[in-house]
């Protein structure tokens, strides 16, 4: 793949207004499939554009597996863009609002790619303290009663599947998309079960005196769209 560079779809795109757009694709015959056929043109560009912007991930791969998944990315934000057409309001240019489905695609693919193959640790053992050896002596106690606190609550507090998913997202990093995969259920559930993690051990942590302001300090989610 050629070096990304600023991808501009109006080069692309053809004369009508985002209703024309609109109406060729809900229409029938020539004149639908020719539109179609422009719009995969341009969702294609989108998609390669994406995963040569995420190269350094993908570095293992070749260009063929590449180009692969650029065409299953283009195929699949085809396939959502048409079944959302009545969701298009014209606040924006057509071509652009249809780029965002081809962006989400190509970034979960990348993801999924990028992690063929690697192990998804469900573990909670090994809680990612980062410490600073500099710091006063009476803030590295501090910090360390917090981690500690936090360890237990991870085991008392929070259901074996929000343990799974907490872990996973938050303590080893692995990409949502992935998890969702693997666990066999949506993002949507993820997220949900996240927030009920983290729901749960702040206010075990804040019943037990200390205080949490920010969710860093409960993890962070490894999901770069």
């Amino acid at each position: 793949m050629d070096e990304p560079r600023a991808l501009d779809l109006r080069e692309h795109a053809p004369p009508p207004d985002p209703d024309a757009w609109v109406a060729a694709l809900s229409g029938a015959g020539d004149e639908r499939e020719r539109a179609i056929a422009h719009l995969h043109d341009l969702l294609l560009r989108g998609a390669r554009f994406e995963l040569n912007r995420r190269r350094a991930t993908l570095s293992h791969l070749p260009y063929t597996e590449l180009d692969d998944l650029a065409n299953q990315a283009a195929d699949d934000a085809l396939v959502a863009i048409l079944a959302k057409l009545d969701s298009f309001r014209g606040e924006s240019r057509f071509t652009t609002w249809a780029y965002k489905f081809v962006l989400l695609e190509a970034g979960v693919k990348a993801r999924r790619r990028a992690w063929h193959g690697r192990e998804v640790s469900l573990d909670d053992h090994d809680w990612p303290a980062a410490r600073d050896p500099g710091a006063p002596a009476q803030e590295r106690v501090e910090r360390d009663e917090l981690l500690h606190a936090i360890a237990d609550a991870l085991r008392t507090v929070l259901t074996p599947h929000q343990r799974e998913v907490f872990s996973a997202l938050a303590l080893n990093g692995v990409p949502i998309d992935v998890l969702a995969e693997r666990l066999g259920t949506s993002r949507g559930a993820l997220y949900k079960t996240l927030h009920d993690a983290r729901r749960k051990l702040r206010a075990t942590l804040a019943a037990a005196g200390f205080e949490i302001e920010t969710t860093t300090a409960l993890g962070g989610v490894a999901d770069d769209e």
